[in-house]
């Protein structure tokens, strides 16, 4: 007898109060990383109506004008007119303050630099991790990008909602948006859109239209036409007459952005990742430089099961690590495919262990991901800090490369065919 059951996931747009703080924290982190790629960042944002506070530790050579930076990341996410959205980039009050990283958490990500002479290996088994902690990397055949449909789904219709509001196809959205779509699955397998939800902030009126109850049906005809059905064109699971489409369903949403709510980084961390479909290890990413292994690490599980998934190794994929500070060596590795593998769960932890480096400062070596904001103009992490950080088709990440693919499904049919 067949199982059906429903599995929801939801993203949020650039303009979403949690993810300005996100956005503001990672563009601290890519201007210091930029001019010292040793910088150790850890970067909290808090805004409000009318405020942005940065606090955290910092401990970098480079000289960043926090204000300028901070207002002009606020104007390229649309909040540029205080009449309308409450909080302005050129009005809002900016607030830091910020001390040294610890000396005591630094020590263990320290030592390898005391020896110059030492080789790659050595100073990947001597630098630590720069936290204890577990993270967690997903994968699975439900979509072109390996990523679960239901969060793949949210993620594509909230960035057309930005880019329908900055293109100006649909002036009167401001940037404040959250969108959520629920998926149709039978054995496992995704068959039908059941709803998709959207939030968008918007004008009191639109044009000559000043009734609440006509603008809203102004939007939910808009976003149907020009959201919503573009992002479903190249897949083959699409909305039908049974799919229910809510949009705004209080009624109106005038009032958002920080004026309507207060945000936090790292506060939309299922967002970043897999949408729920996946287990979480609790780790924020955004504002933690890359010796923070909640980041760090996070990005090489989804680099090892991607790549067991594009190798064919299984339809699904789940990796934990696990890390003690200052040491390098994963504290635990484990894998599990859901009943999906085709080998063994034990034989492609021996594969993944053979093939993928998961010493802290091996996986930055190998992502590059210090030195990232510096080879690409100062602009790296800012643009993973919305949309989420898995399966952008839209960004080059280095995690999400399947380089190591052919690899796995090589020694893989090795092994089956010793056996």
């Amino acid at each position: 007898m067949s199982k059906r059951y429903l599995f929801t996931s939801e993203s949020v747009t650039e303009g979403h109060p949690d993810k300005v703080c996100d956005q503001i924290s990672d563009t601290i982190l890519d201007a210091t990383l930029a001019q010292d790629p040793l910088s150790r960042v850890a970067a909290e944002v808090v805004v409000n109506t009318g405020l942005v506070l940065v606090t955290g530790e910092i401990s970098s050579q480079a000289t960043v004008n926090y204000a300028n930076l901070i207002r002009r990341k606020i104007e390229e996410i649309g909040y540029t007119d205080p009449t309308n959205n409450g909080f302005s980039a050129d009005s809002c009050a900016v607030m830091v303050t910020l001390d040294e990283q610890s000396r005591d958490i630094a020590q263990g990500v320290d030592q390898a630099h005391e020896t110059r002479s030492a080789t790659s290996d050595e100073i990947f088994d001597a630098t630590g991790a720069g936290d204890q902690g577990i993270m967690f990397g997903f994968a699975c055949n439900e979509t072109p990008e390996f990523m679960p449909l239901p969060i793949s789904l949210a993620h594509r219709i909230a960035r057309q909602l930005a880019a329908v509001r900055k293109t100006g196809q649909l002036p009167y959205l401001r940037p404040d948006g959250k969108t959520q779509v629920t998926v149709a699955y039978e054995d496992g397998k995704p068959v039908g859109i059941d709803t998709i939800l959207v939030s968008t902030q918007h004008t009191a009126a639109i044009g000559d239209i000043t009734d609440e109850a006509g603008v809203q049906a102004k939007i939910k005809a808009d976003l149907w036409e020009q959201v919503v059905l573009p992002v479903f064109g190249d897949l083959a699971i699409k909305p039908d007459a049974d799919t229910r489409f809510l949009v705004n369903p209080t009624g109106k949403f005038v009032i958002g952005g920080p004026q309507g709510d207060a945000g936090l980084t790292g506060r939309k961390i299922i967002v970043d990742t897999y949408g729920g479909y996946s287990r979480h290890g609790g780790g924020a990413f955004s504002g933690k430089d890359p010796t923070k292994v909640d980041r760090s690490a996070a990005y090489a599980c989804r680099h090892m099961a991607k790549n067991i998934v594009a190798a064919g190794l299984a339809e699904k994929c789940e990796v934990q690590l696990s890390y003690a500070i200052g040491v390098a060596r994963p504290v635990s590795i484990f894998i599990d495919t859901f009943g999906t593998g085709k080998i063994d769960d034990d034989q492609i932890l021996a594969l993944a262990q053979d093939h993928f480096e998961l010493r802290p400062a091996g996986i930055i070596a190998t992502f590059n991901l210090q030195t990232l904001p510096q080879e690409r103009g100062g602009r790296f992490y800012q643009d993973v800090a919305a949309y989420g950080h898995f399966g952008r088709t839209d960004l080059d990440l280095p995690w999400e490369a399947t380089d190591k693919a052919d690899l796995l499904s090589k020694a893989a049919e090795a092994f089956l065919a010793a056996v």
